[in-house]
């Protein structure tokens, strides 16, 4: 696959094609659903870019939206036909997750809120693999590995040598203090931090056991930003069985000012280094 088609935002940005037209014939999506004896659902999935479009699909929606430009349409069955082709994480099989890494791989920054844990982008392979195995007890050996092997590779994204992924990360105290594998394991994990947040590209803030209640009581999120302006910004709402991708504009303001109250409440990134290391000699002792 070329390295700059991204079959995820592909299929994010025709999904946003296709509902605008859709919007323009001034059809909903139960009207469509059943001119292609399709179900309603089929519709929602192809315009949030949750799933697969053939370019059949393509072609029947745009002979209901009436598309007479032949141009348009050809460049819609292009993106369908890119959007079917497989990212890297494919390689790995089955990935809960795909659409998510899809997203950051394609994003230009990250801000993430995490309470219990180092992020991902974060952490030692160590660290992951303990963490991997503790929270699916009963995943095979070889399935944590590729998902350690997985999350080791979308680390390269804040390593890349041009358009680095801009991340920002607030922790809470509890993900600094949770022995994740062993005290030993959790020094490399802690200094390891305070050596990413030294990337200029990379920002990292905890929040203190003293702070009390903060906005980010209710849990982990991230919020997604990309490069092109056609692609609406993502908050995603990791799950046990399934995930939570908003993308409404109201949604992602709510978030995003959330975010900035944790930030605003969080030890500046100087005092988290030190707060960091000083987390670091206790487990040493």
């Amino acid at each position: 696959m070329a390295s700059n088609v991204n079959p995820t935002v592909r299929r994010r940005r025709l999904g946003q094609e296709l509902r605008r037209l859709r919007e323009l014939k001034g059809m909903t999506a139960e009207e469509v659903a059943e001119r292609l004896l399709v179900s309603q659902s089929k519709i929602s999935r192809l315009e949030n870019g949750r799933r697969s479009i053939s370019q059949r699909d393509v072609r029947d929606l745009c002979g209901v939206y009436e598309v007479e430009d032949h141009r348009v349409v050809d460049s819609l069955m292009q993106m369908a036909k890119d959007s079917r082709q497989q990212g890297w994480w494919h390689a790995f099989g089955d990935i809960p997750y795909s659409v998510y890494i899809g997203l950051e791989t394609d994003a230009a920054s990250l801000r993430v809120y995490d309470p219990q844990v180092v992020p991902g982008l974060l952490q030692t392979r160590g660290y992951a693999e303990a963490l991997i195995t503790g929270a699916l007890p009963e995943t095979q050996q070889s399935d944590i590995d590729k998902r350690v092997m997985v999350r080791v590779r979308r680390q390269e994204r804040i390593h890349a040598h041009e358009n680095p992924l801009r991340l920002w990360t607030v922790l809470d105290e509890a993900a600094l203090r949770r022995v994740v594998g062993n005290p030993q394991l959790m020094i490399e994990q802690l200094e390891h931090l305070v050596e990413m947040s030294q990337l200029p590209h990379v920002t990292v803030q905890v929040i203190p056991f003293e702070m009390g209640a903060h906005p980010g009581v209710n849990g982990q999120y991230a919020i997604l930003e990309f490069p092109d302006t056609a692609d609406s910004s993502v908050v995603y709402i990791e799950g046990v069985t399934s995930d939570l991708y908003l993308e409404k504009a109201n949604d992602v303001h709510k978030y995003s000012v959330m975010y900035e109250h944790l930030r605003a409440q969080a030890l500046n990134v100087e005092q988290t280094r030190q707060f960091i290391t000083k987390i670091a000699k206790d487990y040493a002792r």
